[in-house]
């Protein structure tokens, strides 16, 4: 039986998704430490999410809500894979009931792979492997810090 407390410890976090055709990165984190956290990287199947693993995980971390990074052209217009990345923020929200946001992944994943190489100097296999949850941790580290911002206390004027 699952402890009753628990979903109520876990309300501040969030999943972060980095979509693409043949993988998805997940990161996690939380409103009160402001951090999110590589997780991994799920294979699609087919082309398609592993709606199974996906599954597991949100019920392991009870999250308040999920974030998915969409990818847009620098004009703002939309890239060839954006219409899939709306299709799995429809579907994560419908199957998972709960709220979805879109965080703009503009060079997400660009800057996962020169973190990786710049600073740990990874292989280029081992690249692969994990430059899409690094990227997920960017999208979700990017919208906390934007939530926080949002949702600080205003500070009272000395009158």
């Amino acid at each position: 039986m699952r402890d009753p407390l628990l979903p109520k410890t876990h309300t501040d976090t969030y999943i972060g998704f980095d979509f693409g055709n043949k993988k998805i990165g997940i990161a996690v984190g939380q409103t009160t430490t402001s951090t999110a956290n590589s997780l991994q990287t799920i294979r699609s199947i087919n082309q398609s999410p592993d709606w199974g693993k996906i599954s597991k995980l949100i019920q392991e971390w009870q999250p308040a809500g999920l974030v998915v990074g969409i990818s847009k052209q620098a004009d703002g217009s939309d890239n060839p894979i954006t219409p899939r990345m709306l299709k799995f923020c429809r579907q994560l929200e419908g199957r998972y009931q709960l709220p979805v946001y879109q965080q703009d992944e503009t060079l997400s994943t660009f800057e996962a792979k020169q973190m990786l190489f710049d600073e740990v100097s990874v292989t280029a296999t081992k690249l692969w492997e994990v430059q899409d949850q690094l990227a997920a941790q960017l999208i979700l580290q990017t919208w906390l810090n934007d939530y926080l911002t949002k949702n600080a206390p205003k500070k009272l004027k000395n009158t």
